[in-house]
């Protein structure tokens, strides 16, 4: 499946927005739900009972564990309270997660909602439930092959140019003569959603008139591996880093512990995404400049719209690429600096003040008015 066009994108998250959004996560063992049969019929709307896969891709990245999983479990319930969730998390290894796949349709699984630890080698997934005859929904990143029933994601494309637009307005802030680079820090070579992230970005940072420094594709999204080559990138630009791209909140962290063990100075603007709180937190006391906040729940309850829909053989609706005519759904993204923290993860119940504003934030929390 190819990626979706800007037009299909804006229309997408129209349709997202106002169709409302679906989904939840859950275990194998302790948020499982309801009876295990598959034919049955519940007493929710006609619903079938049935079993429904949530196949994650690892656990560094906090939203997965903290956000996804049970939301997408509590949304399956709501919807279908008969239906048990089967739920793995591959811990970034795309081996593991085929046989978290084949043990789910082993245990008969009658929908797959795969997040892909490697989006060309989950095809194989996908080839192998359509000969079971399961239907599968792509969640959060592509899945470079195969056929699958629905796509669910966000705009990934237009996460890295509210990064790229960010970064810059903060360096003709800090650096408007243009005086020193930008040290890039991408996500992981086998995400397909790393590669749109870093086109988006790209298509602002190349026209910005900073100069790229050095730019990284980081293995596993790994914040030790992102730490690690930055503080070579540090003692190698010594001095002349403006700015710091940085893909995601886990590789935005492991810049900054690189440039404070280095005591860079001045401190140049930091990238991020996916609003965990220990980034928040960063963004309030000035170590982090932006994150990208995405509604999680909107997109796990979507998803589990979707494998509900699917279980109970009817086709989940979005925008229809219009390549191979799969229904998609391409939810909307916001960047959020500080100033923003109250009108959108505040204001959306993400995090409370309390749970931003402990006692080591709490001079900062004041200075940035959150109470």
């Amino acid at each position: 499946m190819k990626n979706v066009t800007t037009r299909a994108v804006t229309m997408a998250a129209m349709l997202a927005l106002a169709g409302g959004a679906l989904a939840a996560c859950s275990s194998n063992d302790d948020n499982n739900s309801g009876d295990s049969g598959n034919t049955s019929s519940s007493d929710n709307g006609g619903s079938k009972s049935g079993k429904i896969a949530l196949l994650l891709p690892e656990s560094k990245t906090a939203r997965y564990e903290a956000q996804d999983k049970p939301l997408f479990t509590a949304k399956v319930k709501e919807l279908a309270p008969n239906a048990t969730v089967l739920y793995s998390n591959a811990d970034q290894d795309a081996s593991k997660q085929q046989q978290q796949a084949e043990a789910a349709l082993s245990q008969g699984a009658d929908v797959l909602v795969l997040d892909p630890v490697d989006g060309k080698a989950a095809a194989s997934i996908v080839n192998e439930a359509k000969q079971q005859n399961v239907p599968v929904v792509a969640y959060d990143r592509l899945i470079d092959g195969g056929q699958i029933s629905y796509y669910v994601t966000f705009d990934n494309e237009q996460v890295g140019v509210e990064q790229g637009k960010a970064l810059v307005a903060a360096l003709q802030k800090s650096d408007p003569d243009k005086k020193g680079g930008i040290i890039m820090i991408n996500g992981s070579p086998t995400d397909n959603n790393a590669t749109l992230f870093k086109k988006g970005a790209h298509s602002v940072l190349d026209d910005s008139g900073y100069k790229i420094l050095a730019e990284y594709d980081t293995p596993d999204w790994s914040p030790d591996k992102a730490q690690s080559w930055m503080e070579s990138q540090v003692t190698k630009f010594s001095g002349q880093i403006s700015g710091v791209y940085a893909a995601n909140d886990g590789t935005a962290g492991g810049a900054i512990a690189a440039m404070k063990g280095a005591n860079v100075s001045p401190w140049p603007p930091v990238t991020g995404q996916d609003a965990e709180l220990a980034a928040v937190q960063r963004i309030v006391a000035g170590q982090q400049y932006m994150t990208i906040y995405k509604s999680y729940k909107q997109e796990a309850e979507n998803a589990a719209q979707a494998a509900v829909d699917l279980l109970n053989d009817k086709t989940p609706t979005g925008q229809s690429d219009p390549t191979d005519g799969v229904p998609t759904t391409l939810l909307p993204v916001q960047a959020v600096t500080v100033d923003k923290i109250k009108d959108s993860i505040i204001k959306d119940g993400f995090y409370t003040v309390d749970q931003i504003c402990t006692s080591d934030y709490a001079s900062a929390c004041a200075k940035a008015g959150l109470k």
